[in-house]
């Protein structure tokens, strides 16, 4: 195995090197590929045997699958993931003692701002599949499905930002409220012709996995914006696209996930073509009737 192949699966995470992955493998590994995505990562966890029981395949096609995916063996496989949940749980309070150990805030705030900001957005766009961009504005375009998006205590300034702009370009676009009155009256009648839009990161918020099983349970389809780690509504979602989170502080960054957002809109403006237009037309327009800011 080259040195390349043993440090992607480290670079770019297991389940969204498994995603990545996943047009390559035969209808056998794309079940493993599925088993896996589907209990991630508690299903890697278990025996050879136990994940080709779940995938109903053979051992042998689970070591060929994870041979695909750059590891060397089950063992090898099983450490990744071992590490993986070790940075999943990396609080801001831990980060911020690792570095007082380390002495890396020495250098000063906006020396390594500029150090790692830049390639984190970057890295982050360089790394998502085009084939997940390109799936995430086709559901955003499609105007027969309304729009909600959602995320969690720092993450839903992503989903109102993104919300404000698809009211811009699409309409049929709204933020889940946060009053138990209000979120139920916008849920009752979740189903098929449903579009949620996710934002769900590290030490992941367990409201929002419930919020997804519940609509996909009712039919509506689930955009997951996350980290390299993926949250566990990957394994609901239709689109999960990932973003790198380093950051100057003790605080992972969301400047990845902010430029990953303001590229998906690009592109989905691109997509829709006049239409966008006419819409931003209509709404400078309304703008000026009803005296909005």
């Amino acid at each position: 195995m080259s040195t390349s192949e043993v440090e992607e699966p480290h670079a770019v995470g297991v389940a969204a090197l498994i995603r990545r992955r996943l047009g390559e493998c035969s209808p056998a590994e794309r079940r493993v590929a599925r088993a896996l995505l589907a209990a991630y990562p508690a299903a890697g966890l278990a025996t050879v045997a136990a994940l080709a029981e779940r995938a109903e395949v053979s051992g042998p096609t689970v070591l060929r699958f994870l041979a695909r995916l750059g590891f060397g063996g089950y063992p090898e496989f099983q450490q990744a993931l071992r590490d993986e949940l070790a940075e999943r749980e990396t609080s801001p309070l831990s980060a911020y003692r690792a570095a007082e150990r380390t002495g890396s805030a020495l250098a000063g705030a906006l020396p390594r701002a500029a150090a790692t900001l830049p390639e984190a957005v970057a890295g982050t766009l360089a790394e998502l599949p085009q084939g997940e961009l390109d799936a995430a504005v086709r559901l955003l375009a499609d105007q027969q499905l309304r729009v909600t998006a959602a995320g969690g205590r720092f993450s839903d300034l992503l989903a109102h930002y993104l919300v404000l702009h698809l009211m811009q370009v699409r309409g049929g676009s709204r933020l889940l409220p946060p009053t138990p009155v209000e979120r139920t009256d916008m849920l009752v009648d979740v189903g098929r012709r449903d579009l949620f839009a996710l934002f769900d990161f590290r030490r992941y918020e367990e409201p929002t996995l419930a919020l997804a099983r519940e609509v996909t349970s009712r039919g509506a389809r689930v955009v997951l914006f996350t980290d390299r780690w993926l949250s566990p509504v990957a394994g609901l979602a239709e689109v999960v696209l990932p973003s790198r989170v380093e950051s100057p502080s003790a605080y992972d960054s969301f400047v990845p996930a902010l430029a990953l957002v303001e590229t998906v809109v690009a592109a989905l403006i691109d997509r829709l073509g006049p239409a966008a237009g006419a819409r931003l037309k209509a709404m400078e327009a309304a703008q000026q009737t009803f005296g909005g800011t």
